[in-house]
């Protein structure tokens, strides 16, 4: 893992207003930059959730692991990314952020106006409730602000992902990923 510079370094801490798994005090916290429209966002979330399981098998009854997720909004190159993470920030408000992510992972094929309405409808959130988020654009400053931590943190591209606040820069592989949490939590 480069440590270098301080190009590499988390500049706004994981808190208790981000989307997390786990508990902020973990010994090791990931946190992650993306969008629900980069394929390589969508295999990053899959090796999380690798992670994820790796470490409940593992350590099955202590919370060793905290998995955060922050958007990183590339429009010029992800034209539905911004929606996308505006839906799942108006999920968030009737408290399915984490549902709502996978969704949106699960069938990032398809993130047309029309199949957001049906995931939410999916999750059985309030659709007046989540229209209305969606056509007052409620929770832009909210994205807003975590592309805002992604830059300050050095982030140029999606995904990015920080272990411990060091950005990891190795090869995208369980295997290496397990390898450098293991070196991180020690």
């Amino acid at each position: 893992m480069n440590q270098d510079s301080n190009a590499n370094q988390l500049f706004v801490p994981p808190s208790q207003r981000d989307h997390y798994q786990g508990t902020l005090t973990a010994p090791i916290v990931l946190v992650e930059y993306g969008n629900y429209q980069s394929p390589q966002c969508r295999e990053v979330h899959r090796l999380v959730q690798a992670i994820q399981q790796y470490f409940n098998s593992v350590f099955p009854e202590e919370n060793r692991l905290c998995v955060v997720f922050r958007h990183f909004i590339e429009n010029s190159i992800y034209p539905q990314a911004q929606k996308a993470a505006e839906v799942a920030e108006s999920a968030a408000a009737q408290g399915q952020f984490w549902r709502m992510h996978e969704m949106l992972f699960t069938h990032q094929h398809a993130l047309d106006n029309g199949y957001l309405v049906e995931y939410a409808d999916r999750l059985g959130l309030d659709i007046s409730q989540f229209l209305q988020d969606i056509s007052k654009q409620r929770h832009v400053d909210r994205i807003n602000e975590a592309i805002e931590s992604g830059y300050q943190s050095g982030v140029t591209t999606a995904p990015a992902l920080f272990i411990n606040g060091i950005r990891y820069c190795d090869r995208w592989s369980l295997e290496e990923l397990i390898i450098t949490i293991d070196t991180a939590r020690h």
